[in-house]
Formats: C-alpha cells, sequence, structure tokens
C-alpha cells in the first residue's frame, strides 16, 4: 500500500550503539512470575503462572508464583503475559508523510538505515518481538545488524525489493518525469519488475541473491503507488505461477499485496501463502482462500490511517488521494467478513503507511470488528508463526524462543490494554521493564 521510491544503491552502513542487555542470551535464568499467562495454543489465560526462562528459551511453565531455585525473579503479578507479539506487514524503511514522494531524491541510503533502526527499536517496545518487512531494500542489511546485536529491534524476516510489473504498484520509476526514467533506465527483474514467466523467475532468483527471507508480489495496483488504479490486477496467472514455483525452490513463501478481486484470485490459484489488504473481498474470494489454506493479512491500521490522511490537503498526491479515501476506508469492513466467512487470519498492520510503534492499535481494531480479544491475540502469534514457517516463536511453551510482551491488566477483558506494554523480553533478555517491575526484580 505504501509509495515506492527511487531505488537505493547502498545498504545499512553504521549501526546504533544499544544497552548492553539486548547484545546477547540472557547470562542467568529468570522467572517470570505473571499474573495471568496468555495460552495462545489454546486462546485462553490462567492465572498464577511462572515462566522459567534460560538460555534464550523457555524452560518450562510452573503453576504458582513460588521463587525458582537459581534464577532471578521478575514480579509481574499485575500483568498478562503473552508470547511476544508477530506483526506480518511492515516497513521499517520509512513512514508515511507529505515528503515520502521526494525522500529518495533527496535522503541517502545511510540515513534512511539509521531511520529504519529507530523505527526498529519503537516496534521492540510496542510488544513486536517478530516482524516481516515486506518491501524495505535497506532493511535486509538492518535484520542482520539486528542479529548481530548491534541494533535493538524485532527479528525481521526481510522480502527485500517487492516484485512487480511496469508501471505497477512497487515500480520503482512511477511518477518520475521522462528525463528522470531516461537516467535511471528501464527497471528489470534486478530491480524487481518483471513482464513474463521469465522474467518472474529472474526475479525471484535475483531476491535469493539479496539475501531475502520470502517473496512480496503486488498482485493489483496499490492506493499509495503514484498510478491511477489501486485495485486491477497486474501479473498474469502464469507470471504469479512462475514466481511461487521459483520461490519454493528456494524455501519460500510468498505474500501477495491485493486490493481487487481478480489480482486476488489469480494470486490464491497461483499458490501464495497470504493476501495483504485484500479489500474487495467478497464470498466467492473467501471460498477460494479457504480451498487453498491461503492466509488473509489485513492492515485494518493503514486503511484507516490513509483514509483519514485522505481528508487533509496536500498529505497524498492527487492521483493517490481518491484511492486512499475510496480503498482505505473498506478494510476493517471486509476484515469482518472475512474472518466470520472462517478465512485464516494473521495479523498484520502495515506500519510504515500507519505509523511504527502503533502496531497494536491492530488488535483494538480487529475487536471493534467483532473478534473475539483472544482470537485477536492469536493471530499476532500462534497464527502469525503458520504463516512464516516458524515452529519456534508464538507460543509460551517449553523449548520455544523466550519471547515475551507484558501488560497490566487482561486484554481478554479490556482489549485496549494492549497499548499499556511495559515489558518486552526478546530471546530471553530482557530489553524493556517497567521500573516497577524492574525494582521488583531480585535474587
Amino acid at each position: 500500500m505504501r509509495p515506492t521510491r527511487t531505488p537505493l544503491l547502498l545498504a545499512l552502513a553504521l549501526a546504533l550503539p544499544v544497552p548492553a542487555l539486548s547484545a546477547g542470551p540472557a547470562p542467568e535464568a529468570i522467572a517470570l512470575h505473571c499474573g495471568l499467562l496468555f495460552d495462545s495454543a489454546r486462546g485462553r489465560s490462567t492465572a498464577d503462572q511462572t515462566v522459567v526462562v534460560a538460555e534464550g528459551k523457555v524452560r518450562e511453565i510452573r503453576a504458582g508464583m513460588a521463587p525458582v531455585e537459581g534464577a532471578r525473579s521478575v514480579d509481574l503479578s499485575g500483568h498478562t503475559c503473552s508470547p511476544g507479539w508477530i506483526d506480518l506487514h511492515v516497513h521499517l524503511d520509512g513512514e508515511s508523510s507529505p515528503d515520502s514522494y521526494s525522500e529518495g531524491f533527496r535522503l541517502n541510503p545511510d540515513f534512511l538505515a539509521l531511520r529504519a533502526s529507530g523505527y526498529a527499536g519503537k516496534t521492540l517496545d510496542a510488544g513486536f518481538t517478530t516482524v516481516r518487512d515486506l518491501g524495505g531494500e535497506v532493511t535486509l542489511a538492518l535484520r542482520d545488524a539486528i542479529n548481530q546485536g548491534l541494533v535493538r529491534g524485532p527479528r525481521i524476516y526481510a522480502a527485500g525489493k517487492s516484485i512487480a510489473t511496469t508501471g505497477g504498484h512497487a515500480d520503482p520509476t512511477n511518477g518520475v518525469s521522462r528525463e528522470i526514467g531516461a537516467a535511471l533506465g528501464t527497471p528489470g527483474p534486478v530491480q524487481g519488475v518483471i513482464n513474463s514467466p521469465d522474467e518472474a523467475r529472474a526475479a525471484v532468483r535475483q531476491r535469493y541473491k539479496d539475501g531475502s527471507d520470502l517473496i512480496k508480489i503486488t498482485a493489483t495496483g496499490g492506493v499509495l503507488s503514484y498510478a491511477k488504479s489501486g485495485d486491477g490486477p497486474q501479473f498474469t496467472l502464469e507470471e504469479v505461477q512462475a514466481i511461487v514455483a521459483a520461490a519454493k525452490d528456494y524455501g519460500y513463501r510468498v505474500a501477495a499485496h491485493a486490493h481487487g478481486k481478480e489480482g486476488m484470485r489469480r494470486a490464491i490459484v497461483g499458490g501464495v501463502t497470504s493476501i495483504e489488504h485484500g479489500t474487495y473481498m467478497d464470498d466467492e474470494i473467501f471460498a477460494l482462500m479457504k480451498k487453498h489454506g491461503t492466509w488473509y493479512v489485513p492492515t485494518i491500521s493503514a486503511g484507516r490511517f490513509v483514509a483519514d490522511k485522505s481528508k487533509i490537503d496536500g498529505f497524498y498526491p492527487a492521483v493517490v488521494r481518491p484511492k486512499a479515501a475510496r480503498i482505505g476506508a473498506l478494510i476493517q469492513s471486509t476484515f469482518g467478513r472475512a474472518f466470520r466467512a472462517g478465512v485464516k487470519i494473521g495479523f498484520g498492520t502495515d506500519s510504515g503507511v500507519s505509523l511504527h510503534g502503533q502496531n497494536a492499535d491492530e488488535f483494538i481494531y480487529m475487536v471493534e470488528a467483532g473478534l473475539p480479544a483472544n482470537e485477536a491475540l492469536r493471530t499476532a502469534t500462534v497464527n502469525a508463526a503458520q504463516v512464516l514457517g516458524v515452529d519456534d516463536i508464538g507460543q509460551l511453551a517449553p523449548g520455544f524462543r523466550a519471547d515475551v510482551v507484558a501488560m497490566p491488566g487482561d486484554p481478554l477483558a479490556d482489549i485496549s490494554v494492549v497499548k499499556q506494554v511495559d515489558f518486552v523480553m526478546k530471546d530471553g533478555v530482557v530489553v524493556r521493564s517497567a521500573d516497577a517491575a524492574a525494582g521488583a526484580a531480585t535474587r
């Protein structure tokens, strides 16, 4: 849904320094004494549970809140502990503003990379310990810097440059003058623009060469791209099938940005893992997704954001504004119909269109649309882990990574408490802790 930029030739040059507490596995066992523990596998909470963490993983779950020999205690008795949340659709390399369309001409890659590290920190502090970044070029290097402990941020599964068709959403030369376009040259598979099954395969192989973790395609037009159509199909079925087949060769899953029905149909039949946004889904598409096992990642946050900003003169270019007003306002109601139809749902916000660090708003919007709070939390835990194909995150259970988010109160009774996160652990390391929780820690 986000705007595209002129290609950047450099990646992350320098990472921001971070506190030593986020640099590696915890050196000692930690016992988290949780007033409530959300069991994402069952979708329910249990009172007075202790999560014992050692060497970056959950060692055991104990009933009660007695001290654990050899472990440092953290008092979260007034909190609900949940598995760390997973956002399946972010863009850490930018954030929507009236300046977004000119940044690629003004800002250097090193600045964009350093700014992205700041957005990553905000995302982690909001309780999101894992994200799927769908389209940022600097985030491949940001992912590696985080993994090496140089930068604080969530675990990133990065798509790298999205794959588009000529003139489609994610064509990096959309909206530039003929002179600049001539200087840039005609984008091809290396730049993520294809026009045949052969070029589709080449683009996937380039993403492999670049070090991507998955593939992102723009199966329809987009809201924020500098082009008229926001929902027309932009790949042939044969092109989608070629992308999916090539992706399978490399163990990649494919996420498909899609607003319009025909583009979604081709993507689903072509074998993509997930449909992102899905604005114009109907009963036929719901049935097709259920038949093929396709996941839906709704991004209500982005829809509401662009619909709201479309009311402000000058926030978006004239060609974008009517798309933002028309398409953005529909996503929340589409989501409500999709979950009632039984479509599988994973959590995703499109942060970068909406604001980084506000990712938890999506839970509230889901519940507003009728999804029970426990199921909303499952979309960002067990469901999202399945979309990623990762089997050691999304649950608090022995052997899983010790990713924990805690908030005062009970989100199953009042979903708004997801906005009050004051404790975050990633891989067994406390990366955010409120004064009350830190002060209660004793040996």
